[in-house]
């Protein structure tokens, strides 16, 4: 009769109370991956010097559609290829625009030269 006085006082807990379960729920972040869909599509429409845009943006999509499977090992493959043929199609452009310049400057320095005889 005391006992059950302390469990209605609040005083003791009773002894089933502390067989309660918990539920644990593990949330798994997903591993960021940077997709590069908007650079390839900007190669392919801006710089696209011999097609690498557009093999880059395909490989970009192809990408973003293995990662949305959940194969992550090929999503990573597929993005750093994109990612190398966009750089590719850059440093070809930058080479072009460079020496383009560079001859356009040397015929314009030939012609005014001509000029002056």
């Amino acid at each position: 009769m005391a006992q059950e006085e302390l469990k209605i006082g609040g005083l003791q807990t009773p002894c089933h109370a502390a067989s309660t379960q918990s539920t644990v729920t593990s949330i798994q972040c997903e591993p960021h991956m940077p997709n590069h869909v908007i650079w390839s599509l900007f190669n392919t429409l801006f710089l696209n010097c011999c097609c690498l845009g557009c093999v880059a943006y395909a490989y970009s999509v192809k990408s973003r559609d293995q990662k949305m499977v959940g194969d992550m090992i090929g999503a990573n493959y597929l993005n750093i290829f994109s990612t190398v043929l966009d750089l590719l199609g850059v440093l070809i452009f930058i080479i072009l625009l460079a020496l383009g310049t560079a001859m356009s400057f040397q015929a314009l320095s030939q012609m005014m030269g001509q000029q002056g005889r």
